[in-house]
This record gives structure tokens, sequence and C-alpha cells, in this order.
């Protein structure tokens, strides 16, 4: 069973158990989260499509981590006019563990 899931404007595939790194959340670690924003849920030869969410369905999850990404260099440069600009950037994330996938119509 997956499910297709929307946080921070960006959409994430997660199967229960995933650990997967999202966008920074305001909760706090052993916090727990239940995402509504589900796109999509397969479980075997039941699937559900949302338009654009599934009514009734969520995913629960447990903030594990909260944590700043690899740092990334950015450079410009115009050449034979002595411009350069160096700067770096590092994206807060928040990781969750995907305890359950709760589909339309279950408890």
């Amino acid at each position: 069973m997956f499910a297709v899931i929307e946080t921070g404007g960006k959409q994430y595939r997660v199967s229960q158990g995933d650990v997967v790194r999202v966008e920074r959340l305001e909760e706090n670690v052993g916090d727990h989260v239940a995402i509504d924003a589900v796109h999509l849920i397969a479980d075997g030869e039941a699937v559900f499509v949302g338009c654009p969410n599934v009514e009734g369905a969520e995913v629960r999850a447990t903030v594990v981590e909260e944590g700043r990404g690899r740092k990334v260099v950015v450079f410009k440069k115009k050449r034979r006019k002595g411009y350069r600009r160096k700067i770096g950037h590092r994206q807060d994330y928040t990781a969750l563990q995907i305890d359950e996938i709760v589909a339309p119509g279950a408890k």
C-alpha cells in the first residue's frame, strides 16, 4: 500500500514505515502529524484517486528529526567584467516516519 501526499508545495510517494524528509513543519520531535492532502492511495487492486484530494483519507506520521540539508553553493560570474558573487544556502527540513495510511471509509 502506498500513497501520494502533498506538503510544502511538493508531492511525495510514501508507504508505511518510510522516513521522508519534507519542507520544515512547525512541529517538535516526537509529535504526531496528520496529513490530509492525499492525492492517491493504491492498495493492490483498490486505487483511490482524488480530485485534487481523496475525501476521508489521511496519512499519520511522527516527527523523528529536524535539521538542515547540505549546503548548495550558488556562484554567479560575468566574464571580462570582474563580477563574481558566491552565496550558499541550506534548506531546513523535517523528517517524518509514516505510521499509518488511512483509506477513505476506514476508521
